[in-house]
Order: C-alpha cells, then sequence, then structure tokens
C-alpha cells in the first residue's frame, strides 16, 4: 500500500515521537498517515499505546488517558493521532 498521502509537519513528528518511542524498525516517512497504527497497520499492542502516550504527554503537554472512550478513534491512525494533539497540546 505505502504511504500515497503525504503527511503534515505535525504527523511527521509524531512519526518520528512513536518509532523512536517504541524502538520501531520501521523509518517514520514510512508510516502511511491514514494506515492503522494497531492490527495489520503498524500491528502496534496496548503496550505500545502505552508507552506512546506516555511519550506524547512528555513531548506535548497533555495527559491521553486509559478510560477515554474515545481512544479507539484517536489512536486508530497517524493522521488521527496527530488531529487530537493538535487539538489538545500545550501552548
Amino acid at each position: 500500500m505505502g504511504a500515497t498521502t503525504a503527511m503534515t509537519a505535525l504527523e511527521a513528528e509524531v512519526a518520528a515521537l512513536i518509532v523512536g518511542a517504541l524502538q520501531l524498525e520501521v523509518q517514520p516517512e514510512e508510516i502511511d498517515p491514514d494506515a492503522p497504527l494497531f492490527g495489520e497497520g503498524l500491528g502496534l499492542d496496548s503496550i505500545d499505546a502505552l508507552e506512546m502516550a506516555l511519550a506524547i504527554s512528555r513531548k506535548y503537554g497533555f495527559q491521553l488517558r486509559s478510560d477515554d472512550e474515545r481512544n479507539g478513534r484517536i489512536f486508530a491512525s497517524l493522521r488521527s493521532l496527530s488531529a487530537h494533539i493538535e487539538k489538545n497540546r500545550a501552548g
């Protein structure tokens, strides 16, 4: 499938954060912004979600709560996660 959609600057930044925090063996630019982060997309799991939430909290200054019913949508793809960060980040 490949990254057919161009990434925004924030999506590229978040992709780099995810790759670094999770020590993934892909390059940030190889992540399709619309592909699922979990399951058949990047193949992440719930432990990865916790690691991502912690890294996002440190970098962007807001908490992603594990009991948020929107997490399925927030973590659906790089694009949806980046949009959530854009709306909620401090400063």
